[in-house]
C-alpha cells in the first residue's frame, strides 16, 4: 500500500491550490519581498505574502495549443541566460529540483503540465495528452490519448509505448533521484524491489498501451490527483527506441521546441528550434526566442553587476534563479531607474537546516543548536528584512496546513538564546560536541557559515565547516552515509498540501531519498499515514498543523531556514520576464526579446 495515498474527497475539496516542484535549488543568492513582479510588499503578513497561485483543471480545449502569449510579444533573436550551475542530469527522470525541471520545460514534455493563464493563475492541462485525464473505477484508473502530431525530433511519433517505457525504466536501478508517486501507486512504497525495470524484457501488466495513442494506468488505490503527479518533470517521457539508460543522461532527444545544438559541460550550452515542434500541440511552451545561449559559473554579485550595467548583449540577459546579491540589495531597490527590470516573488519552499539524527542523536544538543540559532545574522548575511522574513514552521506558509508558532523563539530571540542553549548543552550527553557542517561553497554561504561557526563557538559547539559543490549538492546529501551532521536542504509541496510535504522529507530513508534528517519515529509515520486517510480537507489542515509543531517540539529533526522574497534582474530588452510562483524561477516559456 502506498502511503502516499489521500482520499478522492480530500483532494477535490481544495480550490486554489499550492505547489511548487520538489527541491529547491541550494540557496540561490539575496531575496526580496514582493507578490506579483515589481510589486512591493511588507513582510509583517505572511498569510497575504505567501498566498497561493490560483490552479485549476483544464479542458480538452485548454489543453489546446499555442500557448497565450504576453502581452507584447516579439518572436525571435538570440536569448542569452547566464546562472551559476549547469544542470546536474539532462534524464528527466532523474530531475527532482526547480531550476533543473524549468529547464527541461525546453526540452522534454510529459502527459500534462502547467498552463499559465494569466499572472498567478494556472490550469493542469494536457501537454502530450489531449486533456487531463479521465479518470474511473473510484480513482484507480487514469487514461490518456496522446494528441496528433507530437514527435521527437527526430521526426518519429511520440507514442503510448514510449510513455509506458518511461514509467516502467524508473523502477531500473540507475534513476534514484526522480519523484516516487507514480511508481509507488502502480506497486508499492519501495518501488525498486517490487520491479526491476524493461530493459530484460519484463512488463508492467498495469500500464495498458491497447493502441499507440492510448494508455491506461491501474493504480492500487484511488488517486484523484493523478494528474499532478504526471505534470513532474520527472515523468516527462523518454522515447523508448532511443534509450540509452545511463548514458541518455547527456545526449536526450528533445520533445520539446528547443534541441541542444552544444553544451560544454559547466560553461555553456546553447538551444536551437526543434523542427519537429509543433506549437499547435503545446498549450504551455511559447518558444519565442529561436536561439538561447546559456552560461554558467557566475556568483550573483557578478550576475549582478552585470545587469544594473545592462551594456550591449547584457541587454539580452537574464538569470533563471540567480537573485540579487545581498550587497547589492538596497543600491537595486532604492534605484528608480532600475524599477521597470526587478522581479519580485515570495519562495514557495521549505527551507531546512537538517539535523542527521543517524549522527546527531541526543536531541538535547539538537534543541541548544535550535535555541542559540544566528538567525538574524543570516538574514543580514542574505540581505536583511528586505530579502526574507523569519520562519519558525516545517510548513511554509503559503502550504494549506500552516499554522505559525515559535518554539524556539526564532522572532522573539533572532540573535540566539545563548543562555538557554548552553543550560541544555549541560544535560545532554555532550556539552562540548562537535557538528561536522556541510555547506554550499558559494561566497554568501561561505559567509553565512562564519556566522553559524562563531555563534555556536559561544555555547561550546565546534562546527567543522565542510564545503561542498553546489552542482551536486542534493546527489551528496541525499546518500544515507553522508559524513554529515547538518546541512541545508530545501523542499516545496510537489502539489496541494502538506500531504506532499511530511510524507516525503519524513519517508523512507534510502539513497536518493529526500528524508534528509533520516527520522524514522513510528509515531510520526502512523500519524502521517492516519492524516492521508482523512477525507475532510479542513480536519487534515488542523492535524497536519498539528504534527508539524509536535515534531519541531518533540524530536527537532531541523531547524527552519528563512523564507526568502526573491528579487531579480534583468536585461532592458528581456520581455516576458516573471517569476514563476509554482516553480520560484523565471520560466522561459513567456521569454522573449523586445524590439532595441
Amino acid at each position: 500500500m502506498s502511503t502516499r495515498t489521500r482520499s478522492v474527497l480530500a483532494v477535490l475539496a481544495i480550490g486554489a491550490l499550492t505547489l511548487a516542484t520538489a527541491c529547491s535549488k541550494g540557496n540561490a543568492g539575496g531575496t526580496t519581498a514582493g507578490g506579483s513582479p515589481g510589486a512591493s510588499a511588507s513582510p509583517t503578513n505572511l498569510t497575504a505574502l505567501f498566498a497561493p497561485p490560483k490552479i485549476t483543471i483544464g479542458t480538452a480545449d485548454d489543453s489546446k495549443g499555442p500557448a497565450i502569449p504576453p502581452e507584447g510579444v516579439v518572436k525571435g533573436g538570440t536569448v542569452n541566460m547566464i546562472d551559476r550551475d549547469d544542470y546536474p542530469h539532462l534524464d528527466p527522470g532523474r530531475v527532482y529540483d526547480n531550476v533543473t525541471a524549468n529547464f527541461h520545460l525546453m526540452i522534454s514534455r510529459g502527459l500534462t503540465g502547467y498552463k499559465r493563464v494569466a499572472t498567478g493563475e494556472y490550469k493542469v492541462v494536457g501537454d502530450l495528452a489531449t486533456d487531463a485525464g479521465t479518470v474511473s473505477d473510484g480513482g484507480k484508473t487514469w487514461t490518456f490519448t496522446l494528441k496528433d502530431g507530437v514527435k521527437w525530433q527526430t521526426g518519429e511519433p511520440i507514442t503510448s509505448a514510449d510513455v509506458k517505457w518511461t514509467i516502467e525504466r524508473l523502477f531500473a536501478d540507475f534513476p534514484i533521484e526522480g519523484p516516487p508517486y507514480i511508481q509507488q501507486w502502480l506497486t508499492e512504497e519501495d518501488f525498486k524491489k517490487a520491479y526491476k525495470g524493461p530493459y530484460d524484457g519484463k512488463e508492467l501488466s498495469n500500464i495498458e498501451t491497447p493502441d499507440d495513442k492510448t494508455v491506461v494506468f491501474k493504480f492500487n488505490e484511488p488517486h484523484a490527483d493523478a494528474n499532478y503527479a504526471f505534470a513532474m518533470t520527472g515523468y516527462d517521457i523518454v522515447p523508448k527506441a532511443h534509450d540509452t539508460k545511463e548514458k541518455y543522461d547527456k545526449d536526450p532527444v528533445s520533445s520539446g521546441p528547443y534541441i541542444i545544438a552544444k553544451h560544454v559541460l559547466d560553461k555553456s550550452m546553447d538551444l536551437e528550434r526543434n523542427p519537429n515542434w509543433d506549437p499547435a500541440t503545446d498549450p504551455i511552451r511559447g518558444a519565442y526566442p529561436d536561439k538561447w545561449h546559456l552560461e554558467f559559473g557566475y556568483q550573483s554579485l557578478a550576475v549582478t553587476d552585470r545587469l544594473i550595467a545592462d551594456a550591449g548583449d547584457d541587454k539580452k540577459t537574464f538569470s533563471f534563479y540567480t537573485n540579487v546579491a545581498a550587497e547589492r540589495t538596497q543600491q537595486v531597490l532604492q534605484d528608480p531607474a532600475l524599477k521597470d527590470r526587478i522581479l519580485r516573488q515570495p519562495s514557495p519552499y521549505g527551507d531546512y537546516y537538517y539535523f542527521n539524527l543517524d549522527r546527531v542523536k541526543d536531541i538535547k544538543i539538537r534543541q541548544a543548536i535550535a535555541y542559540a540559532w544566528p538567525t538574524k545574522q543570516i538574514q543580514t548575511v542574505n540581505g536583511g528584512p528586505d530579502t526574507s522574513v523569519i520562519n519558525t514552521t516545517i510548513l511554509n506558509p503559503s502550504v494549506s496546513g500552516w499554522q505559525d508558532y515559535d518554539i524556539f523563539g526564532f522572532k522573539a530571540h533572532p540573535e540566539g538564546d545563548i543562555a538557554k542553549a548552553k543550560a541544555l548543552l549541560a544535560q545532554s550527553s555532550n556539552p562540548k560536541p562537535t557538528i561536522v557542517y556541510g555547506y554550499n561553497n558559494t561566497p554568501t554561504q561561505q559567509r553565512e557559515t562564519v556566522a553559524i561557526k562563531n555563534q555556536m563557538a559561544k555555547i561550546g559547539v565546534n562546527i567543522v565547516a565542510k564545503p561542498m559543490d553546489t552542482k551536486t549538492w542534493y546527489d551528496q546529501t541525499s546518500k544515507v552515509d553522508n559524513g554529515l551532521d547538518m546541512y541545508w536542504g530545501g523542499w516545496g509541496a510537489d502539489w496541494p498540501t502538506a500531504a506532499t510535504v511530511f510524507p516525503v522529507i519524513f519517508g523512507p530513508v534510502r539513497d536518493g531519498g529526500y528524508n534528509q534528517s533520516h527520522l524514522n519515529d513510528p509515531a510520526v509515520t502512523a500519524e502521517i499515514k492516519r492524516i492521508m486517510g482523512l477525507s475532510d480537507a479542513n480536519e487534515a489542515n488542523q492535524a497536519w498543523a498539528a504534527l508539524d509543531k509536535k515534531i519541531m517540539e518533540t524530536i527537532t529533526p531541523l531547524v527552519p531556514a528563512l523564507n526568502n522574497l526573491a528579487l531579480q534582474l534583468h536585461g532592458s530588452l528581456i520581455g516576458g520576464a516573471e517569476n514563476d510562483p509554482i516553480s520560484w524561477v523565471i520560466s522561459p516559456n513567456t521569454i522573449f526579446l523586445k524590439n532595441s
